[in-house]
Formats: structure tokens, sequence, C-alpha cells
């Protein structure tokens, strides 16, 4: 694995999908200035509406519309290989969308397309929310791999599930654009994350949603980048901004070698 420069990108996004947009393309310049090669976006970046069907009204269909010409050329504008986060697609089912991450290589051409598998439910403490009510469910394992490193993809509550990264191997990065809610990410966040890390002894990615929204609603934030020895090696507590930090093939290797676990794994 060659040694990459990562980003993940915090953000705190309104219910105005162009101010997001904008902010979204202010955020990856900042983190190519910063040297940046590779740049992960949050979970539900253009938009966290007042109410949750807000996202129907900006739905576009897969291949077009302003929020993955927005993505693409923030790939081409800023040299970078930007992994989208997610933006609301047309779904087939009435009344639901795809919460979908796309990713692009620096000269704007789409690398892969992942709709979120898991849908996130939760009831306590005066919250509720149930993706299922407006969202799709994706079917399919993603496929990805850039600069020669393969690269497994969850989104937000995927990361409950170790199996379904377990399924994607072999792998050397895992990606993860959330927006967890406070409450959830308080309690586990982390904890989930260096997990994911440790037992796949991979770099991890996370890009989270960070702060109080318009809406209302609290997100835990707590952006991180971690290495397969479960060091976080960069985070951002709240609030919108950039963390950088290098992905180091030597490392990822050291450990491989030094506890080869992956290797005796029986199932």
């Amino acid at each position: 694995m060659n040694n990459i420069q990562a980003a993940v990108i915090q953000m705190v996004s309104g219910t105005d999908a162009a101010h997001n947009i904008n902010s979204m393309r202010r955020l990856v310049r900042q983190a190519a200035e910063q040297g940046a090669n590779w740049v992960l976006l949050p979970e539900y970046w253009p938009i966290m509406g007042k109410k949750d069907t807000d996202k129907l009204a900006i739905a576009e269909p897969f291949g077009s519309g302003l929020m993955q010409d927005a993505l693409r050329a923030a790939a081409q504008e800023n040299g970078v290989t930007l992994f989208g986060g997610t933006i609301p697609l047309q779904s087939p089912e009435p009344n639901k969308v795809l919460n979908t991450m796309l990713s692009f290589a620096p000269n704007g051409s789409l690398l892969s397309v992942y709709h979120k598998v898991h849908l996130f439910g939760y009831s306590g403490l005066g919250e509720r929310y149930a993706e299922s009510d407006t969202i799709t469910a994706g079917a399919e394992l993603p496929k990805l791999c850039a600069d020669g490193i393969n690269i497994a993809q969850g989104v937000c509550y995927d990361l409950r599930f170790p199996e379904f990264f377990r399924a994607q191997l072999p792998f050397e990065v895992l990606l993860l654009p959330a927006a967890f809610t406070y409450t959830t990410g308080k309690a586990h966040w982390q904890t989930l994350l260096c997990a994911r890390a440790i037992e796949n002894q991979c770099y991890l990615l996370a890009a989270a949603q960070g702060g109080q929204h318009q809406n209302g609603r609290r997100t835990f934030g707590h952006s991180m980048i971690i290495n397969p020895w479960g060091e976080v090696l960069a985070c951002l507590p709240e609030d919108e901004g950039v963390a950088v930090a290098s992905l180091d093939g030597t490392l990822l290797n050291s450990v491989r070698n030094k506890l080869p676990a992956l290797k005796h794994k029986v199932f």
C-alpha cells in the first residue's frame, strides 16, 4: 500500500442544499490545501431537512444533477479522490430515496456507487428515527479500489455490523461517512470505529455530521482517522472542519505481519 494523505470533512449541514453545496466545495478545497489527496465527506451533507421527507424534493436521478456535478467538479478542481459522503438519489420505490455514496477520481470519473444497506432505527429518550420510512435499502456489497488500494465502504448504521465489512475483504482502508445521533454517538461511536479498525487491521476514515442543526437535531461529530492498531490519528470533536493524517503502508504491513489475525480467521 502506497502512503496517502487522507482527510475527513465534518459538516453541520442545514436545510438549504445550495448553501451546503458551497460549504462542501470550500471544505474540500481546504483539505486539498492541507495536502490531502483523498477526501471523505459525511453522510447527508447536502441536506439535514426540517422533515425527513425534505430530501425527496432534491433527490437526483443517477448520473445527473447539481449534487453529482458538484462532487465531480470538486474532485477535478482540487485534484483529489473524493469519496462523496451520501446524497439522495431517486429510488424505484415511491416516496423514498436511495442514500448513496459516489466516489470520484481526480479526473472526475466515477469510481464506485454504494447504496446504504442497513437503515437506522431508534426510539428512546424523546427521539425517534426510522430511515426505512423514506429510504430504500441497498442490496449489494460495495466494491472500490483507488490508487491500487482496496477500500471497504459503509455508511453510518452499517458500522454496527462487523460481518458486513468482513464480507468485503481484502481491503486496507475502510470508509465510513455518518450522521450519528448525539445519544448513540456518545455511547458507541469511537468504540465501534476502533473495533472495526483493529479487527480488520486497516485504516479507518470516518467523516461525520457534528453539531446542532437547523432542524433541532444534534449529531455527535468526532470525525476520525484511525490506524490499524486502533490509535486515533486525528479527531474533530464538533463543528465543521477538516482533519488530515497520513495512511502509512509500512505501518499497515507491520501490524499485519506481527499479528497475522486475518490469516488466522477460520470462517
